[in-house]
């Protein structure tokens, strides 16, 4: 067997195992799903009610943290930056209360959708199969089906700042795999109205997560 016949046979079988270096060009979409995890590093102010610390003078709440099905998608506006959304199904967060009033537990329950807009940069060239990313934009998250065992709770939506980075491994010129995290600025005002009608004063609770998401990308 010629050393040339050799050569290719040990090109072919290269090219057969390797990823194809099929990257992001522009007017591509790129869809991701994948489980998407929320950790949000909150806090909160004291709750008051006419100014009066009433239930203690640390009296506040926390927010727990919640996994859902992550949707993603990037408009490639050119072949280094994109337009990307994030979506999810609907977020379910534990409220517990803290400080003072950490012994009742589990005092209430939210859910949240947080739809997310960044404006993605994307550093590697077109041919490159690893495309790491990074981006910045706005978050609006609206909260719905608020509960507590207080009596009525009332949560404002939110607009802030997000924060991303990401990296997609394209298996073929479709299919790859994601792993992405971002940090969002989600700041919200409460209000408790007592079963009795008494109104709490409106205090801001800080949730601030991190976000993380693995899963698969898919681009067309």
């Amino acid at each position: 067997m010629s050393r040339g016949f050799k050569l290719s046979i040990l090109a072919a079988a290269v090219m057969a195992v390797a990823p194809a270096a099929q990257a992001f060009e522009a007017g591509d979409v790129v869809l991701r799903a994948g489980a998407i995890h929320v950790a949000p590093d909150d806090s909160s102010d004291v709750i008051t009610v006419g100014s009066v610390a009433a239930l203690g003078a640390d009296a506040r709440v926390a927010v727990d943290s919640n996994t859902q099905l992550g949707l993603r998608g990037t408009y490639m506006l050119t072949n280094n930056l994109g337009l990307g959304l994030l979506a999810a199904t609907p977020f379910k967060h534990n409220i517990s209360g803290a400080g003072d009033i950490a012994a009742l537990g589990d005092i209430g329950e939210t859910k949240h959708l947080p739809p997310t807009l960044t404006l993605q940069y994307f550093p590697m060239k077109s041919s490159s199969a690893v495309q790491p990313y990074a981006g910045i934009g706005v978050n609006y998250t609206t909260f719905f089906e608020e509960k507590t065992m207080l009596g009525e709770l009332d949560l404002d939506d939110s607009v802030g700042v997000a924060v991303e980075f990401g990296v997609d491994y394209m298996l073929n010129e479709e299919f790859g795999l994601n792993a992405a995290v971002w940090w969002a600025d989600i700041d919200t005002d409460a209000q408790v109205t007592m079963a009795d009608g008494t109104k709490t004063d409106k205090f801001e609770v800080e949730i601030d997560p991190m976000v993380y998401m693995v899963g698969f990308t898919y681009r067309f």
